[in-house]
């Protein structure tokens, strides 16, 4: 197999895709391609830094929110404003990060999300074939998370159908950003020769997003890094993920509410980004039903994979998420995971093998798939012993490295017979 010039872009947070991204190029570059990346200074450069795996070029962006004197205006027109701004700002950087791929001699361009546009211009600009690595599409635009914000503004008044035409124009003019912002990024998906996903269901959401195929390029995980530290079990059980809405956080609490007092674990929460007003209130939840809560966030890859091998399982209550890298690092750890059959976690998780899915989300049901775990030792045990095995034979990093080798690959033999 030939040697590649990979070129990388991406405006990523810290969280599961930079951690994905680094393993991605570390892999890569192990295997004798070259790969360069290419990032705005938005991007967190503190999390998993690419520049310890790879030569990183850091442009500037300026968003219309970070400039020191504010745009003038308020409300709709200020957003739409702001909007156009952001886009033209994000078209520029894009534009400047592609003149210097393209004098690279770059066999293949390999994007990822942006944190402003989940979606980004890049690949309007270059002329070498074009990867995407896509999580998911921007839920906010595509899904009610958890409202629908195309949807017209209530009736005022019994009886009525329809808003007032004024409060119907005052909507639609307050949604124009919005608007604007889902067309950009329909149309910078377009521009892209490959989308690949992480499940089947990523790919079902960009078909419904964005009308275009993808492909399925499942991830894997570090089992160097994400492994049992021998430390005994204790008695609370992990949730994973930001401290918001579609994480869940507020379905585990529940949960963890329907099992008896005298035997009701611990529940701790590990994020990597949280919300002051969101945290506050499933904190109040938790205190109301009865449940210890401890949230943490922005812990260290050592004290994470400490408090995984340390738990008696991981609870993913996740809404659609669309692969979920979080219960494959528990099973790597030796923690089963007790989830809910919706988005990909019904790719990975194997009932029975590495972890049990509810068939819903009520915490009725969650709470009795726990209960029988806490009342059944001995399974739980068994949960723990074979749930490494099975993380190790299908979802490994080096597996995950070759799924993407071949697929970029397959891309540039693809475009040269075009």
């Amino acid at each position: 197999m030939s040697k590649l010039r990979i070129a990388v872009w991406h405006n990523l947070p810290s969280g599961g895709a930079k951690r994905v991204l680094w393993h991605f190029i570390d892999g890569l570059v192990k295997r004798g391609h070259y790969v360069e990346a290419w990032c705005p200074s938005t991007a967190n450069q503190k999390y998993l830094s690419l520049g310890t795996v790879c030569r990183e070029n850091i442009l500037p962006l300026t968003l219309p929110e970070d400039k020191k004197k504010p745009l003038p205006m308020t409300g709709w027109a200020s957003d739409v404003r702001t909007m156009r701004a952001r886009i033209i700002a994000m078209r520029e950087h894009c534009r400047q990060c592609a003149e210097q791929m393209t004098a690279g001699g770059f066999d293949v361009l390999m994007s990822n999300s942006c944190a402003t546009f989940i979606m980004p211009s890049i690949a309007r600009y270059v002329k070498m074939p074009k990867a995407m690595i896509l999580g998911e599409p921007n839920r906010r635009l595509f899904e009610a998370l958890p409202e629908v914000v195309w949807a017209a503004p209530a009736p005022q008044g019994n009886g009525q159908v329809t808003a007032s035409f004024g409060r119907l124009l005052r909507d639609t003019l307050k949604l124009k950003h919005l608007r604007m912002q889902m067309r950009e990024e329909i149309e910078n998906a377009k521009y892209f020769d490959s989308i690949l996903v992480n499940s089947f269901f990523s790919r079902e959401s960009v078909l419904r997003a964005y009308g275009l195929e993808s492909e399925v390029c499942y991830l894997g995980v570090d089992t160097a890094q994400f492994r049992p530290t021998g430390e005994a079990k204790e008695n609370y059980l992990i949730g994973l993920g930001s401290v918001h809405h579609h994480k869940g956080v507020d379905r585990a609490i529940r949960a963890v509410a329907t099992v008896p007092a005298a035997q009701r674990p611990k529940l701790i929460w590990v994020g990597n980004d949280s919300n002051e007003q969101t945290t506050r209130e499933y904190r109040e939840l938790a205190k109301g039903l009865g449940v210890d809560l401890e949230i943490k966030v922005m812990v260290t890859d050592a004290e994470l994979v400490s408090l995984l091998s340390r738990a008696t399982a991981m609870l993913y209550t996740s809404r659609l998420e669309p692969f979920g890298l979080a219960p494959l690092e528990a099973n790597a750890c030796g923690t089963p995971v007790v989830g809910v059959a919706e988005g990909g976690v019904r790719e990975s998780m194997v009932p029975g093998e590495n972890g049990l899915l509810a068939a819903d989300a009520r915490p009725e049901t969650i709470g009795a798939i726990l209960r029988e775990l806490l009342d059944n030792p001995a399974r739980l045990a068994a949960l723990s012993r074979h749930c490494r095995a099975a993380m190790e034979t299908r979802w490994s990093m080096e597996g995950a490295v070759t799924r993407l080798e071949d697929s970029l690959n397959n891309l540039i033999k693809e475009k040269s017979r075009k």
